[in-house]
């Protein structure tokens, strides 16, 4: 299941990024089978609504836009389009926040022009303002960081 939403989520980002449909049609995910190899620095989640799959997250511990191995990072986030703009996303962030307490880390491309601002709405809200917003540079196109920390309960 997580592979065919990765798809999904594959085709939105060929929007944004220069990724490419392999020769069997499908763009693949070559990280994917490191989530279960590696279960200490990896996680995924199915975002549900009910018994229907709504989409998926998927965390890394150590992320690119720091030095420090231990912070979380919100490799990638999918929600299907039908549940958008429902609060499915951030419900889910925010009990992803919840189940994984550390210092996060969310990065999001700045041509990502829905996604930077549900991440700014969703991180104020669940940080009540509690968080560093910055900006680095990347190709082919910026990003902008935000960082904070959750606790235990």
């Amino acid at each position: 299941m997580l592979s065919n939403l990765l798809e999904l989520y594959l085709h939105d980002l060929s929007e944004i990024f220069p990724v490419e449909v392999g020769p069997d049609g499908r763009f693949g995910y070559d990280w994917l089978s490191l989530y279960w190899s590696q279960p200490e620095r990896r996680f995924a989640f199915l975002i549900r609504v009910g018994t229907r799959a709504a989409g998926f997250a998927l965390i890394t511990r150590g992320s690119p836009a720091t030095d420090d191995p231990e912070d979380l990072d919100v490799a990638e986030f999918f929600v299907l389009r039908g549940y958008r703009r429902s609060g499915v996303g951030r419900r889910a962030a925010f009990l992803l926040w919840d189940r994984l307490p550390g210092s996060w880390v969310v990065r999001v491309s700045e041509a990502n022009r829905a996604g930077l601002p549900f991440w700014r709405s969703t991180v104020h809200e669940y940080t009540k303002g509690g968080f560093v917003e910055a900006q680095r540079p990347g190709t082919p196109n910026g990003w902008r960081v935000f960082r904070f920390r959750t606790t235990d309960g």
